[in-house]
C-alpha cells in the first residue's frame, strides 16, 4: 500500500513526500511493445509460459491418429482374408465391376504382390523391422500426412506378418493369403494382392509425394533449392516484424569556420632610426629657439 503526505513550504511549493508500507516491494518496470502499448510484467510473464501447456498435445494427436489408421488397415485385412478363405475356392474366380476385379485365391510366400517367392521368413524379420522402426519415430511425430502414411504402412506390415505367424506350415513362414485380381482371372494381367499390399502400396506412394513436396517428419515444409544446384533451401525464417533500428539521427555537419583571414600586411619593416644623426638636429633646433629668445 503506498501512502503519501502534502507538505506547503514557505515559498508556496507543494511537495509531495510517498511512503511504501512493509507488505508492497516496487516491481519492475512496465515493459513498452513496439506498437507503443505497455504490457505489465505479471502479463508478459503469462503470455510466454502459456503455449508450452498446449504443446505435448499435438504429437499426442498424431500418435493417435497413426495408431487409429494401422488398426483399422489391421482388422480390414483380417476380416476380408477371413472371408476370402471361408468362401473362395481355388480355381473358381467370381468377379464384379464388370469384370474389373476377380476375386482368386491364392497362398503367398513371398512379398507384396506375389514377390520374391520362397524367402518367408526373411521377409517376415524385415517387417518385424519396419514396425519396430515406425513405433519407434511414432512419438517424435508432428505431420499428419506422415501420420497417415506411417498408419498405412504400419497397418499392412502387421497384416501380413499375422499370417506369416499363425498361418500355415508354421511361424514366421506363414503363407500369406492373397484373393484380388485385376483385369482377369488368376493374375492374368496383375499379382494378386490383397488389403494389406494396398494399405503399404498407398502408404509408400503418398509418404514420397509428401517428401518431395517438402513436407518434413516434424510438420515443417521446407522450400527447394534453385534450380541446378539440388540442395534444399535452407528453412524459411520467422517473417515476423524485427524491431526498428534506432534512428540516430543524421551527422551534424562540420561547422563552416569560413575563409582563414590572410595575416595583415604590415608592409616593409621601417629601418631603424639612426639615432646619431637625429641628435644633432635637435640640438639645432634648441640653438635656434634660443636665439629667437635672445632677440627678443
Amino acid at each position: 500500500m503506498v501512502t503519501g503526505r502534502a507538505r506547503v513550504c514557505k515559498t508556496g511549493t507543494v511537495t509531495t513526500h510517498r511512503t511504501d508500507t512493509p507488505g508492497d516491494q516496487p516491481g519492475p518496470p512496465a515493459e513498452e511493445q513496439p506498437g507503443g502499448s505497455v504490457t505489465e510484467p505479471s502479463e508478459a510473464s503469462a503470455a510466454t509460459t502459456a503455449p508450452p501447456s498446449a504443446a505435448p498435445h499435438r504429437p499426442r494427436r498424431k500418435v493417435l491418429l497413426l495408431v487409429g489408421i494401422a488398426v483399422l488397415v489391421l482388422a480390414v485385412d483380417i476380416v476380408t482374408k477371413v472371408i476370402a478363405v471361408a468362401t473362395l475356392t481355388p480355381g473358381q474366380s467370381p468377379r464384379i465391376l464388370g469384370g474389373l476385379v476377380y476375386f482368386s485365391l491364392f497362398r503367398n510366400s513371398g512379398a507384396a504382390f506375389s514377390m520374391a517367392t520362397g524367402m518367408t521368413w526373411i521377409l517376415a524379420v524385415i517387417a518385424l523391422a519396419v514396425v519396430a522402426f515406425i513405433i519407434r519415430m511414432a512419438p517424435r511425430m508432428r505431420s499428419t500426412p506422415w501420420a497417415v502414411c506411417l498408419g498405412l504402412i504400419l497397418g499392412g506390415a502387421l497384416g501380413n506378418l499375422t499370417d506369416r505367424i499363425f498361418r500355415a506350415p508354421g511361424v514366421m513362414r506363414g503363407h500369406v493369403v492373397d484373393f484380388i485380381s485385376v483385369f482377369g482371372p488368376d493374375a492374368q494381367y496383375f499379382p494378386v494382392f490383397n488389403a494389406a499390399d494396398s494399405a503399404i502400396t498407398i502408404g509408400g506412394i503418398t509418404l514420397v509425394l509428401i517428401s518431395l513436396l517438402g513436407i518434413d517428419f516434424d510438420g515443417r515444409r521446407h522450400r527447394r533449392g534453385s534450380a541446378g544446384d539440388g540442395h534444399p533451401a535452407a528453412p524459411a525464417q520467422d517473417r515476423s516484424p524485427a524491431e526498428p533500428t534506432q534512428d540516430r539521427g543524421a551527422v551534424a555537419p562540420t561547422q563552416d569556420r569560413g575563409p582563414v583571414a590572410p595575416t595583415q600586411d604590415r608592409g616593409p619593416v621601417a629601418p631603424a632610426q639612426d639615432r646619431s644623426l637625429a641628435a644633432p638636429a635637435q640640438d639645432r633646433d634648441a640653438a635656434g629657439s634660443a636665439d629667437k629668445r635672445a632677440d627678443g
